[in-house]
């Protein structure tokens, strides 16, 4: 892998996450329409059938067509879904519609992009690569709502025209991964696991493995991310902390750790490093118990998650290829794409309803325990618990 066509992919990563990031924007454009936050949940349903239906779409096609350019199709098509969002001059039904676009898109792309990359590099390598790939990713998550706000509040635009211009940096970035397509070589071959098979049903050969471990684990830390950072605006009411300051440090230290840390993370046993940085993921969350405490709480908080889980992440991602049989990577790529948007999507409804009906302290509990279930499992794998079931081997004769 030659770092000039690994960083055109990340680069073109870097764009296409700013369209995630962006949906941070969604109640202020409908509120800027006469809508509210019910038009926010009505568009990020659309959004999470549409990225349930983008995952499996790559793992059936991706091996025909080439891994960067399905990337490139969910780039575009993220860009569609936002310039219908702009150009909707009222709240409709039809921003259902530009959800889901934008749920396909970026579900399409969430699984392709890593693939595109996977298929270059050796196993040896795969942390390594899969580290900075992450970097960009996060870079654009973090950064895009605050760059876009900036957009808005000092240049004078509207959210429809931001939205504009996150449709064009996708499009551009779908240009960049067809280019990345044609001159990225790799052995076209060795890439097409599985040609005539489906990754559902590699699920069974991928569950008898210890790929099945941070399949499962990844679902657990989405959960995390995604409870911190969707409800950081309730986490900090009435404290006078800002939930853009948590936002923009959390983005910075996973950018800055992955960079850095990389080639230390490389080395290091990924098992061993994985519960150290979940065990700092955790402490992430019991610090969300004393913001009240002030900003200095708020901080550590979001530099613990984004070491913790901006770390970890990568390298569960790194065991469940390597971990999986060699005919089913693409197909453990898949599974931990999906069990990421389960936790990503599904958490935030169970979410809302501990914060309105049980209170903060419960909530932070519940998220607590999803974190303290992913280190538990952590741990189990290291010592080949019950999950994980070696394959017969015959005894020659």
């Amino acid at each position: 892998m030659r770092s000039p066509h690994a960083y055109l992919l990340f680069i073109a990563t870097l764009l296409t996450s700013v369209g995630y990031g962006a949906t941070f924007l969604l109640t202020m454009h409908f509120q800027a329409l006469g809508g509210s936050e019910i038009d926010t949940g009505t568009t990020l349903s659309g959004a999470m059938v549409g990225t349930l239906v983008g995952v499996p779409l790559v793992g059936w096609f991706a091996n025909r067509i080439g891994a960067a350019r399905m990337a490139a199709l969910g780039a575009a098509l993220v860009a569609a879904g936002y310039l219908g969002l702009a150009w909707i001059p009222a709240v409709a039904p039809t921003i259902i519609v530009a959800g889901f676009f934008i749920g396909l898109g970026w579900g399409t792309f969430y699984l392709a992009g890593p693939m595109s990359l996977s298929v270059r590099v050796t196993d040896s390598d795969r942390g390594f690569w899969f580290t900075r790939y992450g970097a960009f990713q996060m870079g654009g998550i973090g950064f895009s709502p605050i760059v876009a706000t900036a957009l808005i509040d000092h240049l004078g635009l509207t959210t429809a025209q931001a939205f504009e211009v996150v449709a064009a940096s996708t499009a551009l970035a779908a240009l960049l991964l067809v280019i990345f397509e044609r001159i990225a070589p790799y052995d076209r071959n060795a890439a097409a696991v599985a040609p005539r098979g489906n990754w559902v049903a590699a699920l069974p050969s991928i569950a008898r493995t210890k790929a099945l471990y941070p399949i499962v684990m990844v679902g657990l830390g989405a959960c995390v991310f995604s409870g911190m950072l969707t409800f950081q605006t309730s986490l900090v009411e009435g404290t006078g902390l800002k939930a853009s300051s948590y936002f923009a440090v959390n983005a910075v230290t996973v950018v800055a750790a992955r960079f850095t840390l990389a080639p230390l993370l490389n080395r290091a046993d990924g098992d061993k490093a994985s519960i150290v940085l979940l065990m700092l993921m955790c402490a992430a969350v019991a610090a969300a118990f004393w913001l009240g405490l002030g900003v200095g709480v708020q901080v550590a908080s979001a530099i613990l998650l984004g070491l913790g889980y901006g770390l970890v992440y990568s390298l569960i991602q790194t065991q469940a290829v390597n971990d999986a049989p060699a005919e089913h990577r693409n197909a453990a790529l898949t599974w931990f794409v999906i069990a990421y948007f389960v936790g990503i999507f599904g958490f935030p409804t169970l979410g809302a309803w501990l914060i309105v009906h049980a209170g903060l302290p419960w909530f932070l509990a519940a998220i607590l325990g999803f974190g303290l279930a992913e280190l538990a499992l952590a741990l189990t794998r290291q010592t080949g618990g019950m999950i994980f079931r070696r394959p017969r081997t015959e005894v020659s004769r």
